[in-house]
C-alpha cells in the first residue's frame, strides 16, 4: 500500500484536519501521481457536510488535481515519470455501457466512480480525494495537461472548466451565439471565459452589482444586474442559451423567458431543494427546453484542456496553504473567492 498523507473531515460539523490513510498499490493498469495542486469545490464542502446525503468519514475531499506522475504500472504506454497530469471528478466507470462506449462516462448506466465518495472497484475500499499528497488512478481516467499553463490554475478546470465547457458543446456554441451566464462564481467564470473563446456573444447575469466590471473582463459582452427593477425585460427572447450555475432554490421562470425560439435553459448548478417550476406556456410558446449537464466524458475533458492550452485559458484563483482549508469553507459559504481556492499541496504536513 502507499503511505498518503490527506486533508480529510471526520464528521459533518467539525473541521478538516490531517489524516494518514493508505493508497491502493500500483497495479498493472494505474498510474501513481504526486499531487501539486488541488482546486476547492463547493460540491467538497456540501458532501463532507452532508447536505447531498450521508458522507462515510473520514473523508478527502477534492476532484481538480494536478500533479506529476511517479510511476506507472507494468501495461501503462500512455504515460511515463514526469507527465504534468490532471484527475478530475471521476475515476472509473464500467466502460462496456453505451454511454461508456461513447466517450460519456460521467453517465455511466452502472454509476460512474467518484473521485471521492465513491468505491474503489479494486477494492471496494472508499474512493478518497485531492487533498492528498498521492492518488493511484487507472490510466484510462488520467489526463494530459498542458504545460504551457499555470499548473495551479489549471486544476478548476478539471471540474468548473469541463462542468461548462460540456454544454458549450453540447448545444454547439459558436460564432453567431447568444449566451447568457447566470451567476460569476466558480463555474460562472468559467463559462464567461469559454463561451466568449468559442466566438459566442455573451450576456453576464449577475445579483451583485459589483461583479460587473469582473464579468466584462472576463469575456462579458453584456452585464444585467438581475435584481434590478425591469433589468431582464431587455432580454426577453434574446438568448440561445443560458448556462445557469446557481447551487440554490431560485426563479428559473424568469431565465427561460429570456429564451428565443428553441432556446435552452441549462442546469448546473446542484440545488440539494428543488427550483419553483416554470409555467407549462413558458416552454409551449416558444419551443423552450431545460436541461441539466454533468461535468465532461475523458475525452471531451480532454479537448477543453487542449482548447484551453491554445488559448491561453486558465481559472482565476488564490492559491492557499493546506493549513487555511476550513478559513477557505467559511469564505466560500460567503462568496469571498475570485473565483476559485486552490490549495498547494507542498504546504501539506503530516498529522503530529
Amino acid at each position: 500500500m502507499i503511505s498518503t498523507i490527506g486533508i480529510a473531515a471526520f464528521d459533518a460539523a467539525g473541521p478538516l484536519a490531517p489524516w494518514r490513510f493508505e493508497r491502493r498499490d500500483l497495479g498493472a493498469h494505474d498510474v501513481h501521481i504526486c499531487i501539486m495542486y488541488c482546486g476547492i469545490c463547493h460540491s467538497d464542502l456540501h458532501t463532507v457536510r452532508g447536505e447531498w446525503g450521508p458522507c462515510r468519514y473520514p473523508q478527502v475531499p477534492g476532484h481538480e488535481i494536478v500533479g506529476r506522475v511517479i510511476s506507472v504500472g507494468s501495461a501503462v504506454t500512455s504515460w511515463k515519470a514526469g507527465d504534468l497530469v490532471g484527475v478530475g471528478c471521476m475515476v472509473d466507470s464500467c466502460r462496456h455501457c453505451q454511454p461508456c462506449a461513447d466517450g460519456l462516462e460521467q453517465y455511466c448506466d452502472n454509476g460512474m466512480t467518484g473521485t471521492y465518495g465513491s468505491t474503489e472497484k479494486e477494492t471496494g475500499r472508499p474512493t478518497q480525494g485531492g487533498y492528498s499528497s498521492d492518488i493511484v488512478v487507472n490510466a484510462q481516467f488520467v489526463l494530459r495537461v498542458p504545460d504551457t499553463l499555470d499548473p495551479a490554475a489549471v486544476a478548476p478546470l478539471l471540474c468548473a472548466g469541463i462542468t461548462t465547457w460540456s454544454p458549450l458543446r453540447q448545444w454547439k456554441v459558436g460564432p453567431g451565439s447568444r449566451v447568457g451566464v447566470v451567476g460569476i462564481g466558480g463555474l460562472g467564470h468559467m463559462a464567461v471565459k469559454l463561451a466568449s473563446a468559442l466566438g459566442a456573444h455573451v450576456v453576464a447575469l449577475t445579483s451583485s452589482p459589483t461583479k460587473a466590471d469582473d464579468a466584462r473582463r472576463l469575456g462579458a459582452h453584456e452585464v444585467v444586474v438581475a435584481k434590478e427593477a425591469g433589468a431582464m425585460a431587455s432580454l426577453r427572447n434574446s438568448l440561445d442559451l443560458i448556462i445557469d450555475t446557481v447551487g440554490t432554490p431560485h426563479d428559473i421562470e424568469r431565465e427561460m423567458q429570456l429564451l428565443r425560439l428553441d432556446g435552452t435553459l441549462v442546469l448546473l448548478g446542484g440545488s440539494p431543494e428543488p427550483h419553483p417550476a416554470p409555467g407549462a406556456f413558458t416552454f409551449i410558446m416558444k419551443r423552450r427546453r431545460l436541461a441539466g449537464s454533468l461535468i465532461g466524458g475523458i475525452a471531451e475533458t480532454q479537448e477543453m484542456l487542449d482548447f484551453c492550452g491554445r488559448r491561453g485559458i486558465t481559472a482565476d484563483i488564490e492559491l492557499i496553504r493546506a493549513d487555511a482549508v476550513n478559513e477557505a469553507y467559511e469564505r466560500m459559504l460567503k462568496a469571498d473567492v475570485k473565483y476559485r481556492f486552490v490549495i498547494d499541496l507542498a504546504t501539506l504536513h503530516a498529522p503530529e
